[in-house]
């Protein structure tokens, strides 16, 4: 039995089931939105699934393709691919299953090419263009990776909606946006591990000074981009919500210019960031029930 508990924790971790929860919340958020109350909660349970699926594929892609640099990081040594517990053909072969499960679930559930071709587009831009190439060779690595962040919301909307339009876009926008101070900040108090497997990210190529410009400036544009859902009839709610857990997250972020503590002061950013696309997921949830 202790041999097939290890496997399954092994397969289970291969999904990054961290990053899978992460991208419920906001896949269900963005479903709910595009509902305008008008809720089809099998529907809404076949989306989140399916995406959460591709999401798993995805990161089990992740995990294949960074095995080598995953052995020189101390927080990553122990992933199945990094150890050997698993072996490259079967992680890929998992990865299939699970990529054409979760497609098979979302077509099911909406009948629409729209959310799958969003969905598949974040998994090239994740699994392609960032972890093939730019995570290991680009400064801009963060930046780009940060548009596949933004898809299962989108495709969450877009799947309840049937169109992409300007509060799609919107969604985009805001959910890349805050993926950049949320990395910039796990860069910079996971810096030895980074630096061990030479990986270009801003806060080791520039500086944790311009870093922290950078995250404000991130923090500033996301508050700026949120807010302006509310012309598009997000509610008081939602607004009051939103700047709150803004000025709070902008608060710990002008606090970094003072700090003599970066790995400390970065954790917290880290932290307020999930606190942060945790409140927006539940209060753009809760604007259309």
């Amino acid at each position: 039995m202790r041999p097939a508990i290890l496997m399954y924790k092994a397969y289970l971790a291969l999904t990054k089931p961290g990053i899978v929860l992460g991208n419920l919340v906001s896949v269900t958020g963005g479903f709910l939105l595009g509902t305008h109350g008008q809720v089809d909660w099998w529907q809404g349970a076949l989306v989140a699934a399916g995406v959460s699926l591709v999401v798993a594929s995805g990161c089990t892609v992740n995990n294949v393709i960074d095995r080598d640099i995953d052995q020189l990081m101390l927080r990553t040594r122990g992933r199945p691919m990094a150890n050997g517990a698993i072996g490259i053909r079967t992680a890929c072969a998992y990865a299939t299953i699970l990529l054409l499960a979760g497609l098979g679930l979302l077509y099911a559930a909406t009948q629409r090419w729209l959310p799958l071709m969003l969905v598949l587009l974040g998994y090239a831009v994740y699994a392609g263009l960032y972890t093939l190439h730019l995570k290991r060779t680009s400064v801009h690595g963060t930046l780009v990776g940060s548009i596949s962040g933004a898809m299962p919301p989108v495709a969450g909307y877009c799947a309840a909606q049937g169109r992409f339009d300007a509060t799609a876009l919107l969604l985009l926008v805001m959910f890349s946006l805050w993926q950049m101070p949320h990395s910039y900040a796990i860069a910079i108090f996971r810096a030895a591990d980074y630096r061990a497997a030479a990986i270009p990210v801003l806060p080791l190529v520039r500086g944790h000074a311009t870093a922290k410009r950078h995250i404000l400036l991130y923090i500033i544009a996301f508050m700026a981009a949120s807010l302006s859902l509310g012309a598009f009839g997000a509610g008081r709610w939602y607004m009051l919500s939103m700047l709150a857990a803004g000025a709070c997250w902008l608060a710990v972020g002008i606090a970094g210019l003072r700090t003599r503590d970066d790995a400390r002061w970065a954790r917290q950013v880290f932290l307020a960031s999930i606190a942060v696309v945790t409140v927006l997921s539940a209060a753009m949830a809760l604007h259309a029930v």
